[in-house]
């Protein structure tokens, strides 16, 4: 065979069989995102808010507090497209490090000094931070934040956020009800880190 044909067909056969070697290396689809598990509101979501309602919950007015240790709670709001959610608003809520909500059915014992409450706008980039403790038990559940995602005058979520190996997780009835992926996804580490503990907590909304 002359060596120029041998060379066309040659080239022909690989451009015949390249629709089948390149198929395998097409971008695939990303992996649709899972909305995050929503979980009761409980009982002490505050009746009359703190005076400050800030992203610091170390600080209520000119008042500091010092208990528990101070955490960073952080994270972003998207769709399930992973686009920023914009113009939501995060809420948090929990106890103080002795276990007591700024609410009238907890007997009104809570730290005058914990704001145990906060509210803070997503920013453009879906970005959201909190200044807080990491979370403290009390009697009959393990440790938890609250959170609550709004839009507008519309509740896009409720849930409770979890401390990843904390043990009384395995005893607490909420938790419990969660399976195994609704655990990932609301079970997170409190690391530290050179500004002292850090949680990263990514919300994803069905809206």
């Amino acid at each position: 065979m002359p060596p120029k044909l041998f060379h066309r067909r040659h080239v022909t056969a690989v451009l015949i069989a390249a629709p089948f070697a390149w198929t395998g290396l097409r971008a695939q689809p990303a992996p649709a995102r899972r909305p995050t598990p929503a979980q009761t509101e409980g009982p002490f979501y505050p009746v009359t808010l703190p005076r400050d309602t800030d992203f610091d919950l170390l600080r209520n007015g000119d008042l500091a507090y010092g208990q528990g240790q101070p955490a960073w709670l952080e994270g972003s709001v998207t769709d399930l497209q992973g686009r920023p959610l914009a113009g939501a608003q995060v809420e948090i809520w929990q106890c103080d490090e002795a276990g007591h909500y700024h609410h009238p059915g907890d007997g009104g014992r809570a730290d005058s000094a914990f704001q145990g409450f906060g509210r803070v706008g997503v920013a453009a980039d879906g970005r959201y931070r909190f200044r807080t403790i990491r979370p403290a038990p009390y009697s009959g559940r393990t440790p938890h934040i609250h959170v609550k995602v709004r839009l507008g005058q519309r509740d896009l979520l409720t849930t409770q956020l979890y401390v990843a190996g904390d043990p009384r997780n395995e005893r607490d009835f909420l938790w419990r009800r969660l399976d195994a992926e609704q655990r990932r996804a609301l079970t997170v580490p409190f690391e530290r880190t050179r500004d002292g503990l850090r949680a990263a907590f990514p919300i994803v909304i069905a809206a």
